[in-house]
């Protein structure tokens, strides 16, 4: 994940700060608590949702890419591509963040 830490812990950090700032956030799935991957599904409601995927730069720098595109998509169908990839891969995590305001901050840059 980032700088050692496990993907558990990163994503327990993410929803404290999410807490925080009073945006709503839930771990809608859990995968590999060490070694996980994360989808970020960020609904802005009206704007639409994006889903995030990790990735990484070629500097090796966190990073994350649009998964489902440049647009903001339907939420069924950012649920339909959450489904495809946890069909892929069984140890991916599902961070939903209610964000209407646009106001989460990502750690890392989008690719």
């Amino acid at each position: 994940m980032v700088m050692g830490l496990t993907t558990g812990l990163w994503v327990s950090a993410q929803i404290r700060l999410c807490d925080r700032a009073f945006i709503p956030a839930a771990v809608v799935r859990r995968g590999d608590p060490d070694v996980g991957t994360v989808l970020l599904k960020i609904n802005r409601f009206e704007a639409g949702v994006t889903v995030f995927t990790q990735t990484s730069t070629l500097d090796d720098e966190a990073a994350w890419s649009r998964g489902t595109g440049p647009a903001p998509v339907t939420e069924a169908e950012a649920d339909a591509y959450i489904a495809r990839q946890v069909a892929r891969d069984p140890d991916l995590w599902v961070l939903e963040i209610e964000d209407r305001k646009g106001e989460y901050k990502m750690i890392g840059k989008v690719v």
